[in-house]
């Protein structure tokens, strides 16, 4: 899907599946009620009507189910797609922006099938990570390959695996310019041979093949900071072929890349709400396990907040807000690298390491109806590592009944 700034969507989600689901829009700015989250189920043979103003810089957004308790099996069986923004004031026209020739989604996912071509569901045996697959697919295609036409050749990279990690590169090593992360384009291009997503993250990459080559976008070991037992298990020893670029032999010009892509301000933290800290453990945060009626905390409108975030338990994690997008401060007290500085809403925890994430929260107030913030590998969220918070008015507070329900 595809929507510009300023445009007003509407979109007719129809369930046809013999059980309630919903349909999350990642990344998205949009109001709670409109969020496709737990709280907005689909029963079967139900349509939903979910309508919002788009009103965020261009980015590579995308959408997934999120039924509570349900949301691995569900993502597993492939419902996920891009939603990509598009702003019409902003952006370099030198970035390649023609779809299926020069702008290509890349939706990665991991399966892994039994002797009958079944899916199978089941995880690695002695782990909590979740499934693990030894086959990849890209936008629902196995042993995928694109024919590049241009010099240049942007690719949207994404995780929607519930569990891998991947980290890409090409298989020669030479280097591409990463040019996105997942709220948006960053201030100019990184120069780099490889990029690191865990489940929910995005990056947009330009490679520039040459003419009558055949490059491999492969999946080298992530760097997960685990022990080799976890590691194993999270497919953090894998090297993955994820998706063959076949160039022409005769490749039409592209123009130069700009030095510079966005203004990309960094948040005000001279004077935050609230700073937060969030322990992740088991299927715990902070101690307590999913609720669908417990709403955590409030925050205000127009307000800047600080969180950190650190994984205490030596298992895979990461760490995804909805509505907000951040930027992150730290990691274990130092700057983060440059393929992280710009705008995000999803992020890989390493074990006893503290992530400082700097969010800003905009307009969209609403007492009754929260938003999640989860660790993004599903089954650690099905089985509870997930929170809920909601957006208040200034001078608004939850209090009594409020405290711990939604209504």
């Amino acid at each position: 899907m595809r929507a510009a700034r300023g445009e007003t969507v509407l979109l007719r989600v129809r369930n046809g599946l013999p059980e309630a689901t919903s349909l999350h829009w990642h990344g998205m700015r949009l109001p709670a009620a409109m969020d496709g989250g737990p709280h907005q189920p689909i029963e079967p043979g139900h349509t939903w009507l979910p309508t919002w103003r788009i009103d965020q810089p261009a980015a590579t957004l995308w959408y997934h189910p999120h039924p509570h308790g349900r949301t691995t099996r569900h993502l597993y069986r492939g419902v996920a797609g891009l939603f990509v923004v598009d702003d019409p004031t902003t952006g370099p026209d030198e970035l390649p922006h023609r779809y299926g020739v020069d702008d290509i989604p890349v939706i990665v996912q991991d399966k892994r099938f039994h002797a009958d071509n079944r899916l199978d569901e089941s995880g690695p045996t002695m782990s909590g990570a979740g499934p693990v697959g030894d086959t990849i697919s890209v936008n629902g295609t196995l042993t995928p390959y694109f024919d590049v036409t241009t010099e240049h050749v942007r690719l949207r990279l994404l995780n929607a695996s519930s569990t891998r990690v991947y980290r890409f590169g090409l298989d020669d090593d030479r280097p591409f310019a990463l040019v996105a992360t997942d709220g948006g384009l960053l201030a100019e291009p990184c120069r780099t041979n490889r990029v690191q997503l865990s489940p929910g993250e995005r990056a947009e990459i330009v490679v520039a093949p040459e003419p009558g080559q055949r490059l491999v976008l492969r999946s080298h070991p992530p760097r997960l900071g685990l022990d080799p037992w976890n590691r194993r298990f999270a497919g953090g020893d894998d090297t993955l072929d994820i998706l063959q670029l076949r160039a022409a032999n005769h490749l039409k010009p592209s123009a130069p890349l700009p030095e510079r892509l966005a203004d990309v301000p960094r948040p005000d933290t001279s004077a935050v709400a609230a700073t937060r800290t969030f322990s992740l453990s088991g299927n715990q945060i902070n101690g307590r396990e999913m609720d669908m009626a417990r709403i955590d905390f409030a925050v205000t409108r127009d307000t800047t907040e600080i969180w950190e975030i650190t994984a205490d338990d030596g298992a895979p994690h990461n760490f995804h807000v909805h509505d907000a997008q951040f930027q992150v401060l730290t990691i274990g007290g130092a700057p983060p690298p440059e393929s992280l500085r710009g705008w995000k809403d999803t992020v890989h925890t390493p074990p006893n390491t503290p992530v400082r994430l700097a969010l800003r929260f905009h307009d969209h107030t609403d007492w009754r109806t929260p938003y999640m913030y989860h660790c993004h590998l599903l089954q650690h969220e099905d089985q509870g590592l997930m929170g809920q918070f909601v957006i208040l008015e200034p001078g608004d507070r939850l209090g009594g009944a409020h405290t711990g329900h939604a209504d």
